[in-house]
């Protein structure tokens, strides 16, 4: 071995113990996000609750002394006080909106037989009766409320906490906290360590330069908000690890020229995956199979989709059980009387409530002009480029890779990444005034994160130019660390809004 391959292998050592230490020091991290979870915001006013009981069950004692009751009637009447006191005392939980909570809900109601409502194993309806149990992410119809979200992830989930309520006794009613650790951490944490695998993976196949592969690791680590979403349980985290893992599939295949029936089988089943996640990325799934069946023989790929066919097999089957039909819930939004399920009303614990979509109040009402929210959602409150502006590096990448002298190959994958985000991007702007809210209340444009990878991979023509001087590195470093102090932002919790928003709205140049 000559002196250059030397400094060749010792270089690439030190790039890849570089980029583990950097993906180690993110998962300790995100793990340390998860067993922190909880309602924050309301921490103070549950502390004073509890500080009270000692005080309250004082007053109830002389009350019952001077109206002459016994001892024992007395003990058993502050017994019964202080565990009313108590429970409504109890304000924190590990669910941090009702977006998770939409979810959680279904889950407690496929597992747990109080929880079940006959002949409609998906409906919800005894699950919000809990106190703190609440979801405004709901539909109804055939009598019955159900998740808004399409019920295969719920599922997957089901599964795991059937584990845990049957074989040792958590349940999500008396033990919120463990349950969700271990959930949280099965289908956030672990994902999230494939997710920067298969970046490092991807990045080190398609540049040599170590400043370049340790900027990309970096910044998926540190720099976008797919890590900050993993104290949550949402579909847009394990979208995002879908595509990573799709891309890094279809690399091998399309540049390593792979030809083994399970990596297209695998590739279909991720992709598919990440479509009922992610029902915009369906594009990049179609986009996948046409470039694959570009380089390689037609009945090979016929394992693309036979592992895409298991997927949406099992989403459309869950679906026909959960509602009786293969449409998703979101698809039911028609004026039409009896189509809207969004349209209706329910009880709970005695009350008559409105669905809160009959009324939507603040963000939720949908941004009135679609140029104005075509500016925030681009650069501004919400913006990808304003809270994330790492991705003007995607832009100058896709760039300057279309016009060189890169392969085919790799210039395939950057037209297909061009194509899905201007598609998804342009598909979300142009919805009507009811769904511009911008994904609600979040820390960012939240509809895009499964883009994430996609753009990571792209920015790195625009890093290789950058990193051969300093001003290019310190450039991207800039972009890089603005990036990163948008996702740590929102540390406690992802449903919120982002600093950009609270700062405008502090400023009273927005209102909601």
């Amino acid at each position: 071995m000559n002196f250059e391959q030397k400094t060749d292998c010792v270089s690439s050592f030190d790039v890849r113990s570089g980029c583990t230490i950097l993906m180690v020091l993110a998962a300790g991290i995100m793990l340390g996000r998860i067993f922190a979870v909880d309602s924050v915001d309301v921490y103070q006013l549950e502390r004073q609750r509890l500080n009270e009981i000692p005080r309250r069950l004082e007053e109830r004692r002389a009350e019952l002394q001077q109206r002459g009751v016994s001892p024992e009637k007395i003990e058993r009447e502050l017994e019964r006080v202080e565990r009313a006191l108590r429970e409504a005392a109890v304000l924190r939980r590990p669910f941090l909106s009702a977006n998770d909570r939409s979810r959680w809900c279904t889950v407690r109601a496929l597992v747990e037989p109080d929880m079940r409502v006959p002949g409609a194993p998906y409906a919800i309806d005894r699950v919000i009766q809990e106190r703190l149990w609440d979801t405004i992410d709901m539909v109804k119809h055939n009598g019955h409320l159900y998740s808004s979200k399409p019920p295969l992830f719920a599922t997957l989930v089901a599964a795991e906490y059937w584990v845990l309520y049957h074989g040792f006794g958590l349940t999500l009613a008396d033990y919120p906290y463990p349950v969700a650790w271990i959930v949280l951490i099965t289908f956030n944490w672990l994902p999230m360590l494939v997710y920067f695998w298969s970046i490092q993976r991807l990045v080190e196949r398609i540049t040599s330069n170590p400043w370049v592969q340790l900027f990309v690791t970096g910044s998926a680590c540190f720099a976008t908000f797919v890590t900050t979403f993993v104290n949550t349980l949402n579909n847009h985290l394990p979208g995002a690890v879908c595509a990573a893992v799709a891309v890094e599939l279809a690399a091998r295949i399309i540049a390593d020229g792979q030809r083994r029936w399970w990596l297209f089988a695998l590739l279909g089943l991720v992709m598919a995956l990440g479509v009922t996640f992610e029902l915009p990325s369906l594009i990049l799934w179609l986009l996948l199979l046409v470039i694959i069946a570009r380089f390689v023989f037609k009945p090979v790929l016929l394992w693309y989709l036979v592992g895409s066919a298991v997927v949406f097999a099992a989403f459309f089957y869950t679906n026909w059980l959960a509602h009786g039909t293969i449409s998703p819930p979101y698809a039911h939004r028609s004026g039409e009387p009896g189509e809207n399920w969004y349209d209706y009303e329910y009880e709970v614990r005695g009350r008559k409530i409105d669905s809160y979509w009959r009324n939507p109040v603040g963000i939720d009402k949908g941004e009135a002009s679609a140029w104005v929210y075509a500016f925030h959602v681009l650069v501004g409150h919400h913006g990808i480029f304003s809270l994330t502006p790492l991705w003007l590096l995607t832009i100058a990448g896709c760039w300057w890779g279309l016009r060189s002298s890169r392969g085919p190959e790799q210039k395939l994958i950057l037209l297909a990444i061009v194509l899905a985000s201007v598609i998804c991007v342009a598909f979300y702007i142009l919805r009507p005034q009811p769904d511009r809210s911008y994904g609600g209340m979040t820390c960012c444009f939240r509809w895009v994160l499964w883009l994430a990878p996609l753009w990571l991979y792209g920015m790195v023509p625009a890093l290789e130019r950058l990193a051969s001087t300093r001003l290019g590195r310190g450039l991207a470093l800039l972009l890089a660390a603005a990036s990163a102090m948008s996702a740590a932002y929102p540390t406690w919790n992802p449903w919120t809004h982002p600093w950009l928003y609270q700062w405008l709205e502090s400023a009273g140049w927005i209102s909601y």
